[in-house]
């Protein structure tokens, strides 16, 4: 069975850092692309970042670009975000999701390829 589950969200205050985890389970993990998204209350969710396993490839959209780092532990089957100088205008909750490879490039996958999504946790950052 495919799993995907986020954890490290929370409350911070405004200017802070929070590091956001994705474990995954149930697939190959070199096989797949992992992706973070949000989505705020009231608005349509949001790309943030890409990672390819294995090849350790990524993709930003310009919002996050130079706040927002994605990484990822083989070892450990786990993809990171880890996000610095938070605003009220990142509370939201985040989700992680999996997309298998090969078909397109990395920008193809986080676009329309994603196949699993987890459950999401909540960042609240407060002014």
């Amino acid at each position: 069975e495919v799993q995907l589950v986020e954890s490290g969200g929370g409350l911070v205050q405004v200017g802070g850092s929070l590091r956001l985890s994705c474990a995954a389970s149930g697939f190959i993990f070199d096989d797949y692309a992992i992706g973070w998204f949000r989505q705020a209350p009231g608005k349509e969710r949001e790309r943030l970042s890409c990672i390819s396993n294995g090849d350790l490839s990524t993709y930003y959209v310009d919002s996050v670009q130079g706040r927002f780092t994605i990484s990822s532990d083989n070892a450990k089957n786990t993809v990171y975000l880890q996000m610095n100088s938070l605003k009220p205008e990142d509370t939201a909750v985040y989700y992680c999701a999996a997309g298998r490879k090969g078909n397109g490039g990395l920008g193809h996958i986080f676009y329309y390829g994603m196949d699993y999504w987890g459950k999401g946790t909540l960042v609240t950052v407060s002014s």
